[in-house]
């Protein structure tokens, strides 16, 4: 299974990251399939580049993004917002209390 996520480069202390493509049974800073952009968390604000394109062909052809990089990539509009399942059906019946009451006000 193919997942993009973030590779870990630079020294003690100054970590940057790669985003890439990778098969999930790999190690995190191993081989991986293509680099598909960077993430910076030094810079302020922090900064994320991919290619777009190439980040939309990997999730057409099946790639899974990790949680980190769904986030990212949900914040820069290519994919949607993450949504946790609810974990039981009492917390699926809370969530739906909360939307009725919403939809009430």
């Amino acid at each position: 299974m193919l997942r993009i996520r973030l590779a870990r480069h630079g020294r003690k202390g100054r970590p940057f990251f790669r985003v890439v493509v990778q098969d999930s049974r790999k190690p995190r800073d191993g081989r991986f399939v293509e680099n598909l952009g960077h993430y910076d968390p030094l810079t302020e604000p922090a900064t994320f580049q991919v290619d777009h394109e190439r980040v939309k062909h990997w999730l057409s052809h099946g790639a899974q993004p990790s949680e980190t990089v769904h986030r990212f990539l949900a914040k820069e509009g290519l994919i949607e917002p993450w949504q946790a399942k609810p974990r039981s059906k009492r917390a699926d019946a809370k969530r739906a209390a909360a939307a009725a009451a919403a939809a009430a006000e």
